[in-house]
C-alpha cells in the first residue's frame, strides 16, 4: 500500500480551509509520503495564495517536485500522483492534479470531473517531445519508456526528462446545489464510473462510511491497485 492521504480543517488568517489530498506512490512510499507532510504546506505558504490560489498552486506544486529531485539520494527515485483539494470558507474549491488520481464533485446529483486523468496514452505528443516513448510492452496498458503508467508524476528522477509534473487546476463556487466531493486514487476509478460513485456516496449520510462503502465496492469489483478514497459532504 504507497497510498497516502490528507483530510482535515484549519483556521488561517481568519479563514477556515478545508484540506485534502490523496498521493498515490509508485517504487516505494517516500515521495508520497514527503507529499502528504509538504505539498499542501508549500501551498499555503505561497504568498500570493489569498489573492492568485492557481498561480500558488502551481508554484507551489512546481518547488515541490523540484524539492523531492534534489532529496532524491534520501527519497529514493520512486514517484507519485497527487490531486489536492482546498476548499476556502466552505465557499470556493480549488483541485489540482498530477497523475491519475481523481477528484468528482456532485452538483445536483450529477458528476462533475474536477480533474484531468494524466495517461501516457492521452499525452504522447509531450512525452514525444522530450525525448521518451510510450509502449504498451510489457503489459497491456501504455507506459511512458515501458515503466509509468501515467504521464505526469512527482519524483520518478530516472523519468523526469519524459515526464511533466505540472498540475491541471480547476475552481468550482460551492453553492445549494453542490452535495459532495470524492477524491480517490486510480483503483477506485479503474472499476467505477463516475457516476457510479456519486450515487454510491450520495446514499449514505456519513461521509466516513460513504467512502468505505466506496472502497469496498470496488474491492468487489475486483480492484488490483491500492484504493484510497475520502468523501466530503457539503452542507
Amino acid at each position: 500500500m504507497e497510498d497516502y492521504h490528507v483530510a482535515k480543517f484549519v483556521k488561517i488568517e481568519g479563514h477556515e480551509l478545508g484540506l485534502f489530498a490523496i498521493y498515490d506512490g509508485h517504487l516505494g512510499d517516500s515521495v508520497p509520503a514527503y507529499l502528504q507532510k509538504h505539498l499542501l504546506h508549500n501551498i499555503l505558504k505561497e504568498e500570493e495564495f489569498w489573492v492568485d490560489p492557481n498561480r500558488s498552486i502551481s508554484k507551489a506544486y512546481e518547488k515541490t517536485d523540484q524539492a523531492i529531485l534534489s532529496h532524491s539520494s534520501d527519497l529514493g527515485l520512486g514517484g507519485s500522483t497527487a490531486v489536492t483539494a482546498i476548499l476556502i470558507n466552505g465557499q470556493r474549491l480549488w483541485v489540482a492534479n498530477v497523475g491519475d488520481s481523481r477528484a468528482v464533485l456532485s452538483r445536483g446529483g450529477q458528476a462533475v470531473q474536477m480533474s484531468t486523468d494524466h495517461e501516457p496514452s492521452t499525452e504522447r505528443g509531450s512525452i514525444e517531445n522530450r525525448g521518451g516513448f510510450v509502449s504498451n510492452m510489457p503489459g497491456d496498458v501504455p507506459r511512458v519508456n515501458g515503466q509509468l503508467a501515467v504521464s505526469r508524476a512527482f519524483g520518478d528522477k530516472s523519468l523526469k526528462t519524459h515526464l511533466r509534473s505540472d498540475p491541471d487546476i480547476q475552481d468550482a463556487t460551492v453553492d445549494v446545489n453542490t452535495d459532495i466531493l470524492i477524491i480517490a486514487s486510480d483503483g477506485l476509478w479503474k472499476v467505477m464510473a463516475n457516476q457510479e460513485a456519486v450515487d454510491i456516496a450520495r446514499k449514505t449520510r456519513d461521509p466516513l462510511k460513504a467512502a468505505k462503502h466506496l472502497t469496498a465496492e470496488a474491492v468487489k469489483r475486483d480492484s488490483k491497485d491500492d484504493i484510497s478514497c475520502i468523501v466530503v459532504r457539503f452542507r
